[in-house]
């Protein structure tokens, strides 16, 4: 096993910094990048590996990137769902590099919603 360094363990530090602010509330934005095998085999990784380099380059430091398993509409991925503080959450499709940074650029930056990428406004119930 790998011995850690002082720049391993400030790496590790910083990481688990990122995931409290969700957790204590200091987020104001959450993106979840599905990532079912339907969604790896359709792109999710190069979706979720452009949304890490958009907000690395801007510094944005209170927006939660985070990962989940199939949607259930496999012909609809790659997807994500963007959640703002206080606002219903919205479900992207069919997404490419290009769209996931316009939403990031208008929805998560601006509160914009790109209602031509979106499927759905609004959390799914049950009864």
């Amino acid at each position: 096993m790998k011995k850690l360094k002082i720049g391993d363990l400030e790496k590790i530090r910083e990481k688990v910094a990122k995931t409290r602010v969700l957790r204590e509330g200091k987020a104001r934005a959450r993106i979840t990048v599905h990532m079912g095998t339907c969604g790896i085999a359709a792109g999710a990784r190069d979706i979720l590996t452009t949304l890490m380099e958009e907000i690395e380059k801007k510094k944005i430091t209170d927006v939660i990137v985070a990962t989940s398993g199939c949607a259930g509409l496999c012909s609809r991925e790659p997807m994500a769902t963007v959640e703002l503080i206080d606002k219903p959450p919205v479900k992207y499709v069919d997404l490419t590099p290009e769209k996931i940074k316009k939403i990031f650029a208008e929805h998560v930056m601006k509160g914009k919603i790109v209602s031509e990428y979106a499927l759905a406004v609004g959390s799914e119930t049950t009864h």
